[in-house]
């Protein structure tokens, strides 16, 4: 369950790198800060739904 929290917060500093690269015009950075938002964002809502939502709690 924390591998959801760990694969999230993943995304949304992918996200945020790929917004900053494109504010900077670096384009290879952009691309491989989109392509880790797809991949990790993937893996985020995959792992949500099989595993569901950490409720913290053993």
């Amino acid at each position: 369950m924390g591998l959801v929290i760990i694969f999230a917060l993943v995304t949304i500093l992918a996200a945020l790198g790929a917004l900053k690269s494109l504010k900077s015009k670096n384009f290879l950075g952009a691309f491989w800060g989109v392509a880790s938002f797809a991949v990790f964002g993937w893996f985020t809502v995959m792992t949500l739904i099989n595993s569901g939502y950490p409720t913290g709690t053993h």
